[in-house]
């Protein structure tokens, strides 16, 4: 059984999240209507995007009632009852907002649904770009592409580890290249200790990078002052030429943050489409029925204290297109060359 109460931890980061018992003030009853009340008061006094995202829970709570009281027969883990409990939570718009049981698992999928995807996994390892004799350093996935001028690292997750040595590894293997890639479309995020470390290769001082803040009470607008998140430079490994960074909608989470932190990065561009968001840090908390509803609980913003659940827009768009797929490019990766190689000129 899980515990009543945990913690998801997206990073190594010691926040103190201080959290009360979203239910204490209602009696745990393993029914329905019990499990539905529980989770509803659950993201009513601790989901930290309730008032940022305007939504009126008061209101969900009324339409949702009755058509839970009509499964009070059923069994207190009914499949029913979760569809329906994942229909509310699906009402948040977030992809860190799960309902989580023994026989399904609630996503949301709005949030990047209606997005260009902007990424062919296929085009990557084609031998236009990493070829299929690649080099591999931890996650990071690497090469020389556009006449062996630009360093190209691809990493698909922040969960997949890399040591300051592998990195030092990559960037001299590229020591002769004029920039380089860092390609993170469709990396769904992971451990942010990984995102911050390959961030700081490419500051030269130490960097307001954003803010964070803690749930300080059950009012959708309780928070603590904001906390500024600092990058300090990598104490072995700096990359001081040009670096764009490519990101899409499915950049999300860690990924996010990351995309965050490399706006202030001095040398660095960010391009493709507008990434997925996920600001929030998750909380997790045990239903009476066993089922464990997920939640964003620690909001985190820019450097301008700009929210970053939305996403982060690049500073260079970039669709990538049908024509170009046809001919075994990535446009995106063929401007990203560009803008490096120009640079020189």
């Amino acid at each position: 059984m899980l515990m009543k109460k945990h913690f998801v931890f997206l990073s190594m980061l010691l926040l103190a999240v201080s959290c009360s018992d979203p239910t204490n003030d209602i009696t745990l009853v393993n029914s329905p209507e019990g499990n539905f009340e529980s989770l509803w008061k659950t993201i009513d006094q601790q989901y930290c995007y309730l008032g940022q995202k305007g939504i009126n829970w008061d209101s969900v709570h009324t339409a949702y009632l009755p058509r839970v009281q009509e499964l009070e027969s059923k069994d207190p883990a009914s499949r029913e009852l979760f569809d329906l409990m994942a229909e509310i939570l699906n009402l948040l718009n977030d992809g860190h907002v799960n309902l989580y049981s023994d026989f399904d698992v609630s996503r949301a999928i709005g949030w990047y649904e209606n997005y260009p995807e902007n990424f062919n996994n296929s085009l990557i390892y084609s031998e236009r770009y990493l070829g299929q004799d690649y080099k591999r350093a931890g996650g990071l996935y690497y090469e020389k592409i556009g006449e062996e001028k630009v360093g190209y690292i691809r990493y698909d997750s922040f969960a997949s580890s890399f040591s300051s040595a592998n990195l030092w590894h990559v960037f001299d293997y590229f020591k002769e290249c004029e920039g380089v890639i860092i390609d993170v479309r469709n990396n769904g995020g992971g451990n942010l200790n990984y995102a911050n470390s390959l961030a700081s290769a490419f500051f030269t001082q130490q960097t307001t990078v954003g803010y964070i803040q803690h749930k300080t009470g059950p009012g959708h607008n309780d928070f603590s002052e904001p906390e500024a998140r600092i990058i300090s430079p990598h104490k072995s490994c700096q990359w001081q030429r040009p670096v764009v960074v490519l990101i899409n909608r499915q950049s999300y989470s860690a990924t996010n943050e990351f995309a965050c932190s490399m706006q202030y990065a001095p040398l660095a561009t960010l391009m493709g489409g507008i990434s997925g968001g996920g600001g929030g840090i998750p909380l997790s908390y045990e239903l009476p029925n066993g089922w464990v509803v997920r939640f964003s609980a620690v909001p985190m913003y820019d450097a301008e204290m700009n929210p970053i659940e939305d996403g982060i827009a690049p500073d260079i768009e970039v669709e990538l297109t049908d024509s170009a797929i046809a001919q075994g490019e990535d446009n995106i990766i063929e401007e990203a060359i560009r803008h490096i190689t120009n640079q020189q000129k």
